[in-house]
């Protein structure tokens, strides 16, 4: 008599949810490998340095993934245009976007904003970070961070600084040093980062606080003073520049950054891609000098380490934003 003639209806279940279970578990590969079947976009609110620093992704980006990523702007509001489109876009890895240090301010400074930073974007990679540094006129009777605040002590809101617009990270960066300083500084408020600095070596203003980039080649030809650099580490550039920690304030921590991100819901394997794609692309050598030569310092963090930098400056930067009162009308 023969045995199992037939397979039960049980067995029958078991064996369907099995086979449906394998085929689950070999889609998010097969997803990897199928991404991208097409061009991807890669959005950036700003001209000047965002643009620049899109291309370059876009330009050594390409080749690792086999498709053209091009590189579009989405002008005004100071990047929430840009950055609620790609908010808004599909969730299918082909909408991307470079994001700067306006993502985690802007939700603070303007009444409102169609995008959540924290909820609405899949950070992919930090790209990289920008330090900020203090440069004063030759004039002002200073050599370093420590002396700029004891001179601001002895006559309060006597010293002005620079900035490029209310707002602006320089503006933020010096709200930031004198709310941990204590001290009282008088607010320029320029059109741009570069009308600040050019107001500053014109003598309206005592100091600025700006990206390293901007002031070095000022600071080596003798027309302004390098102060202190707003990092963990001094600056290649500026080697003999002390840091904030080495001034006596280690919380003043101040970098512009880029970061890749994509909408929120952007399946796993797809993030991982570009992640992977991304940290090769712009690993050799003449691509991290390329970084450096635009004032960054290279970075390659994972998703999840990305995510949390966003949210901590995201955190630290409100703090300072409303504490400070700082409000687009």
């Amino acid at each position: 008599m023969r045995q199992n003639a037939h397979r039960s209806p049980v067995t029958g279940h078991w064996l369907l949810l099995i086979a449906l279970m394998c085929a689950f578990a070999g889609m998010p590969q097969a997803l990897a490998q199928a991404y991208p079947t097409k061009p991807v976009r890669l959005v950036t609110g700003f001209a000047g340095g965002s643009d620049l620093m899109a291309r370059m992704v876009a330009q050594y980006l390409s080749p690792e993934l086999g498709q053209q990523v091009y590189v579009e702007q989405r002008l005004g509001a100071a990047g929430n245009i840009g950055f609620e489109f790609v908010a808004r876009s599909p969730a299918d890895g082909y909408t991307l976007l470079l994001g700067p240090i306006t993502l985690v301010t802007n939700p603070f400074i303007y009444p409102k904003v169609n995008y959540d930073t924290l909820k609405d974007f899949a950070p992919i990679i930090l790209l990289s970070t920008i330090p900020n540094g203090v440069f004063s006129h030759p004039t002002v009777p200073v050599k370093d961070l420590r002396d700029l605040v004891q001179l601001a002590r002895k006559s309060p809101g006597k010293l002005a600084y620079a900035s490029g617009g209310v707002g602006s990270a320089n503006h933020i960066a010096a709200e930031f040093l004198q709310s941990l300083a204590k001290i009282k500084l008088t607010h320029i408020p320029y059109k741009s980062a570069t009308l600040g600095i050019a107001g500053l070596m014109s003598g309206d203003a005592d100091f600025v606080i700006t990206v390293v980039s901007s002031g070095v080649g000022y600071v080596n030809a003798g027309r302004l003073r390098g102060l202190a650099v707003l990092d963990k580490k001094r600056s290649a550039a500026l080697p003999d520049m002390k840091t904030s920690g080495e001034a006596g304030y280690p919380e003043l921590i101040a970098v512009n950054w880029y970061a890749l991100l994509a909408p929120a819901g952007t399946p796993r394997p797809v993030i991982e891609r570009l992640h992977a794609a991304t940290k090769k692309a712009m690993s050799p050598p003449e691509v991290q000098s390329r970084l450096r030569g635009l004032g960054g310092e290279p970075e390659a963090g994972s998703p999840e380490q990305t995510a949390e930098f966003i949210r901590t400056d995201y955190a630290r930067w409100g703090k300072v934003i409303r504490e400070a009162g700082i409000k687009m009308q």
